[in-house]
């Protein structure tokens, strides 16, 4: 089975995007230009919600939106979190899909349109989620079944050693990668919902202020929709792992993990 996406299916699709940003300075500029260089085979507007930046981030957002006709820039007057600046762009979708992508992901070929193509032919899908691979282009190993704690602690003690049985488990690594399969759980980094979908179960849900919001809308939309991992389309993540750093983004993602648990009764 051939996975190459039959170029121009995509173009009367209507594609929205949103990034959110929180000082990101240094990588913010490098993914703005992949994204709205890379897509060309649909029609794209990105929106990029800032959380009250307080390094040169807006600067260079209002730089590039003056550089793109596609591009608009919304700036919150606080910082209420990765879901809640998501859903502020919310009422002003009006397109066929919606992508949400992290302010360090770099496209190098038209992952969008990929995906837009591959959601048209297959309408029971609700949320794709691309083969998401280091800058080198190793895989990134990523939950892909629902969160449990002992998947949880494999992975924060994991440090530099090959994935485990439980992190393998997890990430459903045995399964064959090269071909789309059904998913449980989907990275934030970045993902393609149908925007009626993304609409009617009301965005993200703001009780998380960072991490979990993704699987948490991950099993919301499997409620009546799948949930698939497609290899066909490939992104770059920097992924700093930046809760195995710091100790409040580990306290703030302890918190959400807790939130999940409690909502789903796990």
């Amino acid at each position: 089975m051939s996975l190459a996406p039959e170029r121009g299916w995509a173009m009367n699709t209507s594609v929205t995007g949103c990034i959110v940003t929180h000082n990101n300075e240094t990588k913010i500029r490098e993914t703005l230009d992949s994204v709205l260089s890379r897509t060309k085979g649909v029609a794209l507007k990105l929106y990029a919600v800032d959380n009250l930046s307080t390094d040169g981030t807006v600067d260079i957002l209002r730089g590039k939106e003056k550089e793109y006709d596609n591009l608009e820039v919304i700036e919150n007057r606080c910082n209420r979190g990765f879901g809640a600046g998501h859903n502020t762009v919310l009422k002003r979708l009006d397109s066929t899909y919606h992508l949400i992508i992290n302010p360090d992901v770099i496209l190098r070929q038209d992952a969008i349109a990929d995906m837009a193509a591959y959601l048209d032919k297959n309408p029971d899908i609700g949320l794709l989620s691309p083969n998401v691979c280091f800058p080198d282009g190793s895989i990134q190993i990523l939950g892909k079944r629902d969160p449990k704690i002992k998947y949880l602690a494999a992975s924060r003690m994991r440090g530099e050693r090959p994935p485990g049985r439980l992190l393998r488990e997890y990430a459903m690594l045995d399964r064959d990668m090269s071909q789309p399969f059904d998913i449980e759980n989907a990275t934030g980094c970045f993902m393609m919902l149908r925007t009626e979908l993304f609409k009617r179960i009301g965005g993200f849900d703001e009780r998380y202020f960072m991490y979990f919001e993704d699987c948490d809308l991950t099993r919301t939309v499997r409620k009546t929709s799948r949930a698939v991992y497609y290899p066909g389309a490939v992104v770059y993540h920097v992924w700093g792992r930046e809760s195995k750093k710091n100790f409040k983004l580990m306290l703030i993602q302890i918190k959400s993990m807790f939130a999940y648990f409690r909502k789903w009764r796990i």
